[in-house]
């Protein structure tokens, strides 16, 4: 819903769907994101749901299961999740966190997926999160901001919730190598519990960053999105091309196995034929 202040992703009503998205791709190499957002509905604590997702990906304007966009993409996901799925199971099941384990909704965390990976809906995505922090954001009557910044491959979210015009940490991870060329967009949905989602704008800032050779070296342009010794499935970092010392000597001692076994097969073999011909006479 396109309105005058804002744009609308979800109403609070059940089963309902938005999204928006550029039309041009971005090739910054250094850059930040600034979302202004407010989050208000009629239910009470924890029943409320289900938040939106900021993205940066391939593919733009693709619907999906998660918060509204499609799963399995290409890029980069921030989701504002303000539905506790995973906690509800659980105690459905009679069954409690440890305290290490327990995250307070709503929870704010960070996605990198090669096309590979599977949102975990029901565990909240927590078997693919890069980092998360509580962030409450419902029904507040100050702004609420976030901002993504992405800055020499580091990834930092930062979020000003407080009504004090500060920005406050929530993610902070390094090694995150994305492409240029992607699309941004921002998406909701409500299932069986609903809120308002609101964009209120979303403000991306070129950054000028300086880099000496060994950084520039190191951020050589990538065609898949990744992190950097980050062991979750389907998410290895390529491998470093061979040197072309390597190369060679990979080959040359090959070459040197294949003739040995040639020599030594032709030995065996003349051995084989003179006690062959012993035998005959």
């Amino acid at each position: 819903m396109v309105m005058t202040q804002y744009i609308r992703l979800t109403p609070d009503v059940q089963s309902k769907r938005g999204a928006v998205w550029n039309r041009v791709p971005c090739y910054l190499r250094d850059w930040e994101m600034q979302v202004h957002f407010k989050i208000h509905g009629q239910g009470k604590k924890n029943l409320n749901g289900d938040g939106f997702a900021i993205w940066y990906t391939k593919d733009r304007m693709q619907p999906g299961p998660v918060f509204g966009s499609k799963d399995n993409f290409l890029g980069l996901g921030v989701f504002v999740d303000t539905y506790p799925n995973e906690e509800k199971q659980q105690e459905a099941q009679k069954r409690r966190y440890s305290p290490g384990n327990q995250r307070v909704f709503p929870y704010i965390s960070a996605m990198v997926n090669n096309g590979s990976l599977t949102y975990d809906h029901d565990r909240d995505g927590r078997p693919t999160e890069l980092g998360g922090c509580t962030a409450m954001v419902r029904n507040l009557n100050h702004d609420t901001f976030l901002v993504i910044r992405y800055v020499k491959r580091r990834l930092t979210v930062m979020i000003d919730i407080d009504g004090k015009h500060e920005w406050r940490d929530c993610i902070d991870v390094p090694g995150v190598r994305l492409p240029r060329g992607y699309y941004f967009g921002t998406s909701s949905v409500t299932g069986d519990l609903s809120d308002n989602h609101d964009i209120i704008s979303l403000k991306l800032y070129q950054l000028t960053v300086e880099r000496t050779p060994e950084e520039e070296k190191r951020d050589r342009e990538v065609f898949l999105p990744v992190v950097d010794n980050l062991k979750l499935p389907g998410m290895e970092a390529p491998l470093e091309p061979m040197s072309g010392l390597a190369l060679f000597l990979i080959v040359f001692f090959s070459l040197v196995a294949v003739v040995f076994a040639v020599v030594i097969g032709v030995i065996v073999y003349n051995k084989w034929q003179e006690q062959s011909r012993k035998h005959f006479y």
